[in-house]
């Protein structure tokens, strides 16, 4: 019961974290796209290439005539935007959103009963075994739920460290919405080697979207590089301590090993086949060591000799 307690406990702060963290975020976006003046916009972002039309015409480097890289970067633009469909991209959002919170409550009512009801369902799925499998079957089982345990106690170890490092980081140096970048951050990384982009380039077009009190193009690139310092610090220190501790030591496989199963779970299954390797691959590893040192320590699957 405890254990159904705990779960619920963290699906609860996560929901909390999330309408905390992402709601005033999104209305934040919202505020700011409202509010903007495409006019000056347009100015700001064309400024920098008209200087630089300016100087190749100066210059004689160019038989263009004035504004053509303006002009066809306005066309370009014009047809990008014809091109999309918002009402298609609207419906995409909206069916994601409802898809992601269909999952939680799909997810937490089979966790309950699953939590739930463990102990009778071990006794049942004991009950089933055959004596000469049972010393085997006891064995892999046991060791299966101590090395998932200790891979799943990782992942949570490891997004608390990525969430306190990156909020401390981008709070010092005084990136708006850092926890919010942070906890996206944490929830990224359990998708292995692209969890990290995923975390650094939300937290960049975050920065950017929220930064209206920057004027010049430098400005907004001494925001990237903050950030991009940042995410860099917590991807070495992921990758030199927490990878090799979770993956290595706690499922007992070499890093290379990890990296090929990830990569086949990354081609069956994509993201969730990535989420999903290493432990499916667990289970598949010790079974099979498990059933071999159970033919030839307990003789199983030796024909009996008349």
């Amino acid at each position: 019961m405890l254990a159904v307690i705990l779960s619920y406990a963290i699906l609860i702060l996560l929901i909390v974290s999330f309408v905390i963290l992402f709601i005033p975020l999104i209305s934040d976006q919202i505020e700011v796209i409202s509010g903007i003046n495409y006019e000056n916009l347009y100015t700001r972002l064309t400024l920098p290439l008209q200087r630089l039309e300016d100087f190749l015409i100066a210059n004689d480097l160019t038989t263009e005539s004035e504004g053509f890289i303006v002009n066809s970067l306005k066309d370009n633009i014009i047809s990008v935007i014809s091109e999309v469909k918002f009402g298609n991209v609207l419906n995409d959002i909206l069916a994601f959103t409802g898809q992601f919170f269909v999952g939680i409550l799909a997810v937490s009512f089979i966790s309950f009963f699953f939590l739930y009801e463990m102990g009778s369902m071990r006794k049942k799925l004991i009950s089933l075994i055959p004596n000469k499998y049972f010393e085997v079957t006891i064995a892999a089982y046991n060791k299966i739920e101590r090395l998932l345990s200790n891979y799943l106690i990782g992942l949570l170890f490891q997004m608390f460290f990525i969430f306190t490092i990156a909020s401390l980081g981008l709070s010092i140096l005084g990136i708006k919405y850092a926890l919010t970048i942070a906890l996206f951050a944490a929830v990224a990384n359990l998708i292995p080697y692209l969890g990290p982009i995923l975390g650094a380039t939300f937290g960049i077009l975050v920065g950017i979207s929220t930064g209206t009190d920057l004027v010049y193009s430098q400005d907004y690139l001494v925001l990237i590089l903050k950030i991009a310092a940042v995410f860099a610090i917590v991807q070495l220190v992921d990758n030199i301590v927490l990878q090799p501790l979770i993956f290595s030591k706690s499922v007992k496989a070499h890093p290379l090993e990890i990296f090929i199963i990830i990569f086949a779970g990354a081609s069956l299954a994509g993201i969730p086949g990535m989420i999903a390797a290493i432990p499916v691959y667990t289970v598949i590893r010790v079974s099979i060591s498990e059933l071999y040192s159970g033919y030839r320590s307990y003789n199983i699957f030796k024909l009996q000799k008349k």
